[in-house]
């Protein structure tokens, strides 16, 4: 068995199902390689444990070994990690643009140069600045932040409105479809184990059910994600710094039970979010479902007894710090997963233990009769992160940097990367709308670039 396309695109998450949409609909031979299945939104309920088991690695049961261990997920299924988080939007903040642009030497991505990019995303995927969903647990968040003198505001979404709970829309509602219309084949259940390098153009090694098989591409556009990314490369024997600078945004938890109902088996996760104007973090809402406030009440024994006839009336909050301690990516042999390793810095561990202070004292502002609050430090802390990035930083600065401006990997002529590895450090906010405006503009800058490229 083999395969040949002009482009092939590793990872189907918001960067890979973007650069394969605007590179298929360019009309070039595209192929999409998953290494998840294809599934779409509706094989389970969101946010339960069966979304869990089809739609994560290893079932969402992955941590960053450190001091203070770090659990993080990943979306493995056609669509990334689209298909299982809450569909929050965000512009990159200008000024961490600005910072990066100085101090990685990157071309071409000011405020101004990524506008058009996160426009056109923007009316592609309707997405909702303001929405009439009303959410008792986002209720909540803004009454506390209002009664402490905090601004409290609801972050965008890629949704679609309708009676009940909004529809989130994930790469397998939008980009995939697009591409898979214009002529892009996709390859789901398909890991690449490595690259490899053939004349002018890549050997893809890659597995599905059986024994290994090849794709030939002229161009590869690798959009794996900033873990599954630096080891492949790794693998192939390229980019020896890949995977040296992981960053990540840390995360802490609590529950907050309340006299009322503020939980329901359809409501999902509110879009509240509170970011104090000094910075050191900010709050959300998380996932409420029974098994995930079980999880956030392991500590607990007592009202995790009782969770079965209390959950409607709890609901599980989070705070976030900016990351500013120091990850990496390796591998061990013999095993095919790679290694993670995470060292929050002080700043963090400060950051996160006065947050979850103040995160308490909001709630309890809010009416909530108990909070029950993780460990957020040792080796006990139950941290965990959503967002994983710049494991591969783009820019000019040869010692710095994985990649180029416009993600081309060094000495690596015809691979490219589309996802949140490029990143030049932690973003502050949710990547995954700045992930797409890279993606978009790399690849049409490709494009631009004549079909020798």
């Amino acid at each position: 068995m083999s395969e040949r396309a002009s482009v092939a695109v590793v990872g189907s998450g918001p960067g890979g199902a973007v650069a394969a949409c605007v590179l298929a609909e360019a009309g070039r031979d595209v192929i999409l390689v998953e290494e998840g299945p294809g599934l779409g939104q509706q094989s389970c309920r969101p946010f339960s444990i069966e979304e869990m088991t089809q739609k994560y690695r290893h079932g969402g049961v992955t941590a960053a070994l450190g001091p203070c261990p770090v659990a993080y997920v990943e979306g493995c299924a056609v669509g990334g990690g689209s298909e299982v988080n809450s569909a929050l939007y965000h512009r990159a903040p200008a000024a961490r643009l600005e910072e990066w642009a100085r101090r990685f030497a990157v071309e071409g991505l000011g405020e101004k140069d990524l506008a058009p990019h996160f426009e056109a995303l923007e009316a592609e995927l309707s997405v909702l600045r303001d929405s009439t969903e009303v959410h008792p647990a986002g209720r909540k968040l803004a009454a506390g932040a209002a009664s402490l003198g905090l601004e409290c505001r609801q972050a965008p979404r890629m949704a679609r409105p309708g009676p009940g709970p909004l529809h989130r829309l994930a790469m397998s509602d939008t980009y995939i479809p697009r591409a898979l219309k214009a002529g892009c084949r996709l390859l789901d259940q398909t890991r690449v184990e490595r690259l490899q390098r053939r004349g002018r153009g890549w050997v893809l090694k890659a597995r599905t059910l059986g024994p290994l098989f090849e794709i030939e591409a002229d161009q590869v556009f690798l959009a794996c994600g900033a873990i599954q990314t630096p080891a492949l490369l790794r693998r192939s024997g390229l980019a020896p710094r890949a995977g040296a600078t992981l960053a990540i945004h840390p995360m802490a938890k609590l529950v907050a039970q309340f006299p009322e109902e503020v939980n329901g088996p359809d409501l999902g996760v509110a879009a509240q979010q509170v970011k104090p104007p000094h910075g050191r973090w900010s709050f959300g809402c998380s996932i409420s479902s029974p098994q995930n406030l079980a999880l956030n009440l392991l500590d607990y024994p007592e009202p995790l007894s009782r969770l079965a006839r209390d959950w409607r009336r709890m609901a599980s909050f989070y705070v976030m710090v900016p990351g500013s301690g120091r990850g990496e990516v390796g591998l061990l042999p013999g095993c095919p997963d790679p290694l993670v390793r995470y060292a929050l810095s002080p700043e963090e561990l400060r950051g996160l233990d006065d947050g979850l202070q103040e995160l308490a004292r909001l709630l309890q502002a809010a009416g909530a009769e108990r909070v029950f609050a993780a460990p957020a430090a040792g080796p006990d802390a139950r941290l965990t992160t959503l967002h994983l990035m710049a494991s591969c930083p783009m820019g000019e600065h040869g010692g710095l940097c994985a990649a180029d401006s416009f993600g081309r990997v060094r000495g690596s002529e015809g691979l490219r990367l589309a996802d949140a590895s490029l990143f030049c450090g932690p973003l502050g906010v949710n990547p995954q709308g700045t992930v797409m405006a890279l993606s978009r503009r790399n690849a049409l800058a490709f494009l631009k670039g004549g079909p020798e490229e």
